[in-house]
Formats: C-alpha cells, sequence, structure tokens
C-alpha cells in the first residue's frame, strides 16, 4: 500500500487533500485509481488508512476510513550531526539516515570541511528535506526527520548539551567501541543520542579534545577506515540494534 505525507491542515473531517508533486506522482507514476486503498500520514506521526475518492491534476481526495494504530519510530532518538561532504554526498547520507530511523540530521562545519560556495551549500537544504520525505515514504516511517541548516563546530557545542550520549567515532581510537560503550552506561537513562561524524578529512586533534570535554564517548567503528558517507550509517545502525528496535523485539 503507498503512503503519502499530508499537512495537518490538509486534512479535514474525514478526508485528506493531498496536493503538489505527489498528485503527478500518483496519477501518472503510480497510475493509481479511485477506489484504491492508501496510507496517510498527517506529518506528526498520525497514521490513517484511506480511499481514493476523486484524482484530477490538482489535488487527490482521500476519503478517511480509519486511525492506524502504528508507529515505526524508534525508541531511542539519534541525531546525526554529519561534517558537510564534498560533492552530493549529503544526499545519500540523508537518504539512508532516514531509512534507518535517524530522528535530526545537521550538516556541521569543522576545520577541515571545505565550502567553495557557502550560499549554494545552504540552498541544498530544500533537495535534502525532499530527499528525506521520499525516505519517509518508501520506509513506511510515521515522522518526517529535521534537516538543519549547516552549523559551525562551535554552534554544535550547544545543540549537544541537550543529549543523553554523544558518539563520535575517530580513527585513531582503538579498542573502544560500541560494545563497551553500551556495557558502561546506564540505558534506562539514554533517550537521546548525538552522533558526530568528521568530514572527508577527518577531525583535527583541538576538535576531539573540545569534544572529550563535553563527555562524549570517543570510539571505533572497527580496524578499517569508513568514508564519511559511510561511517554515519554504521554507528546509527550499530546503536538501534543495541538500544532500539533495528535488531527486533526482545524475547524477556
Amino acid at each position: 500500500m503507498h503512503k503519502f505525507f499530508v499537512e495537518k491542515n490538509n486534512i479535514t473531517g474525514d478526508r485528506a487533500y493531498i496536493e503538489g508533486d505527489d498528485v503527478k506522482h500518483i496519477y501518472k507514476v503510480l497510475r493509481l485509481h479511485e477506489g484504491e486503498k492508501v496510507s496517510i500520514n498527517n506529518c506528526e506521526g498520525e497514521e490513517f488508512l484511506g480511499i481514493i475518492e476523486k484524482i484530477d491534476k490538482k489535488e487527490v481526495i482521500v476519503s478517511l476510513t480509519e486511525k492506524l494504530d502504528l508507529n515505526n519510530e524508534s525508541p531511542v532518538e539519534i541525531y546525526l550531526f554529519q561534517g558537510l561532504p564534498k560533492s552530493s554526498k549529503m544526499d545519500l547520507i540523508v537518504q539512508k539516515a532516514t531509512e534507518l530511523g535517524v530522528k535530526e540530521i545537521t550538516p556541521i562545519i569543522t576545520e577541515r570541511v571545505i565550502i567553495k560556495n557557502e550560499i549554494g551549500e545552504f540552498k541544498k537544504l530544500d533537495r535534502w528535506v525532499r530527499i528525506a520525505l521520499e525516505a519517509c515514504k518508501q520506509s513506511k516511517r510515521s515522522i518526517i526527520p529535521k534537516i538543519n541548516g549547516p552549523l559551525e563546530f562551535q554552534q554544535l557545542l550547544t545543540k549537544l548539551k541537550e543529549l543523553d550520549l554523544i558518539l563520535v567515532p575517530y580513527e585513531n581510537e582503538e579498542g573502544y567501541g560500541i560494545k563497551k560503550v553500551v556495557r558502561d552506561i546506564a540505558q534506562n537513562s539514554i533517550n537521546k543520542i548525538g552522533i558526530i561524524i568528521g568530514p572527508e578529512g577527518g577531525f583535527e586533534e583541538d576538535e576531539i579534545n573540545v569534544l572529550k570535554e563535553l563527555g562524549a564517548y570517543i570510539i571505533t567503528l572497527g580496524p578499517r577506515i569508513l568514508r564519511t558517507e559511510t561511517a554515519g550509517f554504521v554507528c546509527a545502525s550499530l546503536i538501534m540494534y543495541e538500544l532500539g528496535d533495528l535488531g527486533g523485539k526482545s524475547s524477556k
């Protein structure tokens, strides 16, 4: 069944009104017809079962038949802070982080980040938001992750104070990984987890020292050096497996 996100003010009574690019996608790409069932999300985590009532080139009207008791979000909130990479790598990072269940994605500007056109980087934000929305539809998520504009390193430090756990994969760290972090922390007090990934050139040592002073766990992801666009996926996956829902429900 196809899923669509509709702003809350586009739901009136028992009808949802789909507008914008989704309309063309419905009749021209998916070739859906009146009478077919679809899933509607109000962009705030509420899900509805509906039947397409009317399709035209401006809007699709869906008759809502049932509110669903459905929540595909992880019990832990992961906040990904990604050193801004070159080219279009951030597109892939946003897509895959969304599929994994990351709650919020923020590009960060560290010492080794190279920005050729700062205005251009901020203009990419609209594209990243669209990519996150499409990934939400594909992965059947209940909430669209928030995609923030790039933050300077000093701004990042203020943001980190809101989190319960901060993980920083670092190529010069040896032996201390996520298994040991999970063993060392009081898991019942952990809800908001920040993952900080360096750019292609990695972190400067002084940046790592500042993060340590804030209480961040500097960890290894293994003996092999991962690309910046890979490290976030791996770290988020391991945390989702250990503390979230990626490994399935506990048998206890």
